[in-house]
């Protein structure tokens, strides 16, 4: 099968590449880099000549209101006409857990209007929602610092590792269309403070975390409910202490 994987360059579309790939699929990465702009439409034409599906994993360069609607919403509408026009039989899209939630930030928003996009265009398509990723907690410290405290809200969250995002896309696109939404996260569910704890110890770093029920999340007010998925989603397997073993022996950034 002959496979474009739109943002195929970055951390979850590299990982969807190689993984099928390594199932002896034809998966192609499609990116700027690699002349193929689904904001401007430039190149989409050719990279999804011959192609059997498409896993869309683009990302927004801006998170601003207005910027994140607009490239989702154009970008979709670019993507699914060349879809169409190259009779692509099964279009997969990573999406987040709780953009259909009430008070969604902005960019959850967009990705529920892109969802829209997909269920109305009428091609095959399985959507993914997908739990916040473990590679984030980086940036999820960074957000709530203010000089040595890291300020986090006390609302539960069950995120997963990006390689598990990876894998439930590869597995989507080969099992067919489900014409609907599946949503994944990982195995564990806690407090904010407890992931990004564990996250802050492991690099010696030495901010200290405060709880505050009222602390926002990038923003916006969170309940356990905002970021934690229903109870029919998909489990997968990878606990966070495993991942951050791997991930130092590696010699990566966790």
């Amino acid at each position: 099968m002959r496979i474009v994987v739109i943002g195929g360059t970055g951390l979850i579309g590299r990982q969807v590449v190689a993984n099928l790939r390594n199932l002896g699929h034809e998966a192609v990465p499609a990116s700027p880099a690699s002349g193929v702009d689904t904001f401007t439409g430039e190149g989409l034409a050719g990279a999804l000549q011959g192609a059997d599906a498409v896993v869309d994993v683009v990302n927004s360069p801006s998170f601003e209101a207005a910027a994140v609607l607009a490239f989702f919403e154009t970008s979709g509408r670019n993507l699914l006409r060349a879809e169409a026009d190259a009779g692509i039989r099964h279009h997969v899209a990573l999406s987040v857990v709780g953009t259909d939630r009430p008070y969604a930030p902005a960019y959850l928003r967009a990705k529920l209007a892109q969802e829209h996009l997909i269920a109305a265009a009428g091609i095959p398509h399985t959507i993914i929602r997908a739990t916040q990723f473990f590679e984030f907690m980086g940036a999820i410290a960074d957000e709530g610092t203010q000089g040595d405290i890291v300020r986090l809200s006390s609302a539960a969250m069950q995120p997963i590792a990006s390689r598990d995002v990876a894998q439930a896309l590869a597995q989507a696109v080969l099992a067919g269309p489900v014409n609907g939404i599946i949503e994944i996260a990982g195995p564990e569910r806690a407090p904010f403070a407890e992931f990004v704890g564990t996250w802050l110890g492991h690099r010696d770093d030495p901010r200290r975390i405060v709880v505050d029920p009222a602390a926002p999340y990038f923003g916006m007010p969170i309940t356990d409910a905002t970021l934690t998925p229903g109870p029919d989603a998909r489990i997968m397997p990878t606990r966070f202490d495993a991942w951050l073993t791997a991930s130092s022996g590696n010699g990566r950034s966790a």
